[in-house]
């Protein structure tokens, strides 16, 4: 889908959009000497590192009869090299294919052979999943911890690889600086530049075709929202997968091209090993998804200030002030103690932790987005936010919602601008779905007040109808459940016309306080009343089950709830 010109001039969009890979170009040259990247209690790369390990893939692209234009997948867990592999393919004009690592080998196989790759990276964990003969189309395959040729299928790859050292010498006899530094420029914005397969919570993965546009709109976006409070030679931490598009946008490329210092976890984030990096680290901004940061705020914030004499000192004016201030000063010393804020996004906060942090006042977010835009939709400073709100239309996009009454009755989500997609690779009637009439249909439900601020309700898949045909979402109630005593993660579903609660308890605290599981079903008893008592008629939960085992999710971690209805 392309941009009209009317389109690009109500939303600020430049009638000549800059090169995004002028940007990255500029940032190496900029920040020649600074630290880049560093797997977390490992080696750092340098900016001029970067630039040198970029210019021995662009030898081994070339001397591999790899085209600009030609796909390029990556898949592996977040590392420096990935993020080399990433902009190497990038600045070279080909198209680069992110896969999430997550993916089972089969899907892995499927999206490569879907996307027409014809170089595969692959971290060490994909590598030793991986069949390389269910991808036959691929003339090799190159393992991510130092680059070496784990398959090769034509002579051309073998001895680039095996003679890079010295091709590398022969082009650049002296010496290798900033000057020489030059990377290709897409010829229209319009061109595609990535293509991104969705995990998403419905089994059925899209590869989402992102236009140079959509990356430099984001961008833009990062540098208006940003660029006062992150600086070269900040430091930043990444934790969410480099293949989804939210990580990828905000944890990598708006930093890397804002001249800062990535840490790279390059293990399972943990919420034990996030809150260790946050204290080393110390990051200027946190990405995270809700769940991240729920774990830290319920285990170590919430039990100190949930008694009722503190309770009763926060209602008091001058004392709750004081005593307000003390507590947003230890939660902010939790994160590291120098982030100017914490946006999350990829699922709704729980409301009493959002409401916990609003009260005192700690620099948290929520933004809105969608691979498909590449993908911001909707943001706001923390300081403008309202609560429950997930922001205004983002720098260069537009929203409305698909309503009678916008400000009172759900509708959905739609948006059209800068960052949205061309399409779905190889797939046009659901790219027509979705793209309608210039808008991008984004299948959520919501409601916007007068100042334009957007307040989610949940997805129109996952909207259930009640028994005498009331609207009901499920994230609404999850939200209030999940606040509930020892309810770890939850999901409603509707069985016949009941609705019924799956619960994973706090296991890990049971075992602490060797609560019975015939214990916990009473306490689950009592949160089903506790619930049911907020709730209208027709959301009232007929009962609340046991799960085992954590719920399944997406890399992003959303529940999948296709598997659970």
């Amino acid at each position: 889908m392309k941009l009209d010109k009317t389109t690009m001039e109500r939303l600020g969009i430049p009638a000549e959009i800059p090169s995004f890979n002028a940007s990255i170009e500029k940032s190496i040259i900029d920040h020649w000497d600074l630290n880049a990247l560093t797997d977390y209690q490992g080696a750092t790369l340098q900016y001029k590192d970067v630039a040198r390990k970029i210019e021995k893939m662009h030898i081994l692209f070339e001397n591999s009869d790899v085209k600009p234009g030609d796909k390029v997948a990556i898949c592996g867990r977040n590392m420096s090299h990935w993020a080399v592999a990433f902009l190497a393919t990038m600045t070279y004009g080909a198209v680069i294919v992110p896969i999430l690592h997550e993916f089972t080998p089969e899907q892995i196989h499927n999206i490569v052979n879907h996307s027409d790759a014809k170089l595969l990276f692959v971290g060490d964990v994909v590598a030793n999943q991986i069949t390389p003969s269910e991808m036959p189309a691929l003339q090799g395959i190159i393992n991510l911890m130092d680059f070496s040729v784990m398959e090769s299928r034509t002579e051309k790859l073998t001895y680039a690889r095996e003679h890079l050292n010295e091709l590398f010498g022969r082009k650049f006899p002296k010496y290798f600086r900033k000057e020489h530094v030059s990377y290709f420029r897409e010829a229209d914005s319009e061109d595609l530049a990535m293509i991104n397969y969705t995990s998403g919570t419905t089994g059925f993965s899209k590869g989402v075709m992102i236009p140079y546009r959509a990356l430099w709109g984001n961008l833009d976006f990062a540098h208006n929202a940003l660029g006062g409070f992150v600086k070269p030679g900040y430091k930043t931490i990444s934790i969410l997968p480099m293949a989804h598009m939210y990580g990828m946008a905000f944890e990598f490329i708006y930093e890397f091209v804002a001249g800062c210092h990535i840490h790279y976890l390059t293990r399972v984030p943990s919420p034990a090993i996030v809150a260790k990096a946050f204290a080393d680290i110390r990051p200027c901004i946190i990405i995270a998804v809700p769940l991240i940061i729920e774990k830290i705020i319920k285990k170590k914030v919430l039990p100190k200030v949930s008694s009722a004499p503190v309770k009763a000192l926060l209602k008091t004016p001058v004392v709750g002030t004081k005593l307000k201030a003390r507590i947003r000063e230890q939660v902010y010393q939790a994160f590291g103690g120098r982030l100017y804020e914490i946006i999350v996004g990829g699922a709704a906060l729980n409301q009493e932790v959002e409401q916990f942090l609003s009260d005192i006042g700690f620099p948290i977010t929520v933004g809105y987005g969608a691979t498909e835009c590449a993908p911001i939709i909707s943001y706001d400073d923390w300081q403008n936010r309202a609560v429950g709100s997930c922001g205004r239309a983002a720098c260069h996009m537009e929203v409305k919602i698909d309503s009678p009454d916008p400000q009172k009755i759900p509708g959905e989500i739609l948006t059209r601008g800068c960052n949205t997609m061309l399409g779905y690779y190889k797939n046009e009637e659901a790219t027509k779905d979705v793209l309608v009439d210039g808008w991008y249909c984004t299948g959520d439900l919501g409601v916007m007040n007068a100042e334009g601020q957007i307040f989610i309700k949940g997805r129109s898949k996952n909207m259930l109808l009640g028994a005498n045909g009331q609207n009901i979402y499920p994230e609404e109630i999850e939200d209030a459940l999940s606040s509930l005593n020892m309810v770890s993660e939850c999901l409603v579903v509707q069985r016949g016309e009941k609705l019924v609660g799956l619960v994973y308890p706090d296991y890990e605290e049971a075992k602490k306080n060797n609560i019975s599981n015939e214990t916990l079903k009473e306490i689950m008893e009592q949160n089903r009343n506790e619930l049911n008592s907020i709730q209208p008629a027709y959301q009232k939960l007929a009962a609340i089950e046991l799960m085992e085992t954590e719920f399944q999710k997406t890399p992003k971690k959303s529940i999948k709830r296709y598997l659970y209805n």
